[in-house]
């Protein structure tokens, strides 16, 4: 009985969580908006489906080493893949030009490079932004 109600409170908040996040991203206002909205879906959503996925299973079918790790691997990869590729969109998003709501604040992005960057290219200026020396490139 106790595995039934994990299931059901896990995978409902994870739905829930999703579908919150997706009327939200309809009521973003730009771009980058909507890719910030959904991270939580991706990064807390989606684990707890798994979660509940996987209580679901070790309720019906039994414990499974196999299938535990299964679930460690799928929770571990839905954490680093989801950080990333919000990272990646977001980065492609502004690189491809698309416009930032103007009452976005603090915006920035929208802000000209700082004195320091005065003088570099653009490969050394995101460098300098991430503190990355690389003096072998």
């Amino acid at each position: 009985m106790l595995a039934i109600t994990l299931v059901g409170v896990f995978g409902i908040t994870g739905s829930l969580i999703v579908l919150f996040c997706a009327i939200a991203m309809f009521r973003a206002n730009d771009a980058l908006s909507r890719i910030n909205v959904f991270s939580p879906a991706t990064g807390l959503a989606m684990p707890l489906i798994l979660l509940a996925a996987y209580i679901y299973t070790l309720w019906h079918d039994g414990f499974s080493l196999t299938r535990l790790f299964m679930a460690v691997a799928g929770f571990l990869a839905l954490i680093v893949v989801s950080s990333v590729a919000s990272n990646v969109l977001s980065r492609s998003t502004f690189a491809g030009g698309a416009p930032v709501w103007r009452h976005t604040s603090p915006n920035r992005l929208s802000e000209a490079p700082g004195e320091e960057d005065a003088g570099l290219t653009e490969y050394e200026s995101t460098l300098a932004d991430f503190d990355i020396d690389d003096s072998e490139h």
